[in-house]
């Protein structure tokens, strides 16, 4: 087991990824705190590179099992000062440092009652983690960024996931034409959601194979994609506001997405 009293290489590495996304790419890897998300992690197979724990105080019971379940992880015992650095504003127990997974769009799986969901653009790494956690939640199989946007492995994001990142398969894509190509190869319908859609999202059949997308918080839905979906839906509003936040749209048309397809399985 190795010991860090001091802020050394290694740990400048861990501490950069926190704030530096090419960093975080380039060392291919990214740190996770928190019970439930490292749990969560490790129960879905996660690559675990590392194990950071408080060299002052005595493992929980929950950190001593999780490291019985994971014998060949490097573990180090880190000065608690140190590792409150890493925690930025937590003071935690115990970090993993994660293996970042591949951009690899066949990560996730198209079947006969496939649920995609696209975040075009996101600025907010915030409301990245939160769309995951919603897709987790509403039974969608996998989530998709494109274009120039926040980073999923920001640890903004996710901490806002609380977890579903490891269950839902996340991906970053350049563009909407790496999208199209690969969910174009079985019949699924491009959905998108946009102020002036020509359809309520409830009277929208969303028991098909459906992709989601869901635009920037400030622009929406990119041209492109608004040229590529088969449909432009909306979500009905009322009161003052003008809008709904990104993440609170997709929620609400992922819960009608499971809402129709829990009654058509009745």
């Amino acid at each position: 087991m190795q010991r860090i009293s001091s802020r050394n290489a290694r740990f400048q590495v861990w501490q950069a990824s926190l704030t530096n996304r090419t960093k975080r790419q380039r060392s291919g890897e990214f740190l996770v705190q928190g019970v439930r998300p490292i749990s969560v992690a490790v129960d879905n197979g996660w690559p675990v590179r590392t194990v950071i724990h408080d060299a002052s105080r005595p493992l929980s019971r929950w950190a001593s099992e999780l490291l019985r379940q994971l014998p060949d992880v490097e573990r180090v015992a880190m000065a608690p000062e140190l590792l409150a650095e890493l925690g930025e504003k937590d003071d935690p127990e115990l970090i993993a440092v994660l293996e970042l997974p591949p951009d690899d769009l066949d990560r996730i799986t198209v079947g006969p009652q496939f649920l995609g969901v696209v975040f075009d653009r996101p600025t907010g790494p915030g409301n990245i983690g939160s769309i995951i956690r919603s897709a987790d939640a509403f039974g969608a199989d996998g989530v998709i960024v494109t274009g120039h946007a926040a980073d999923v492995y920001d640890p903004k994001a996710v901490r806002a996931t609380t977890g579903s990142l490891f269950a839902v398969p996340a991906v970053r894509m350049p563009s909407h034409r790496e999208v199209l190509e690969w969910v174009r190869r079985t019949p699924v319908l491009v959905v998108g959601t946009d102020e002036h859609g020509s359809k309520d999202i409830y009277d929208f059949d969303f028991t098909q194979p459906v992709l989601l997308l869901i635009g920037n918080e400030t622009a929406g839905l990119s041209t492109a994609w608004k040229e590529a979906a088969d449909q432009l839906v909306r979500i009905p509003i009322t009161g003052s506001a003008s809008s709904l936040n990104a993440a609170n749209a997709a929620t609400a048309a992922l819960y009608e997405i499971s809402r129709q397809r829990s009654r058509r399985a009745e």
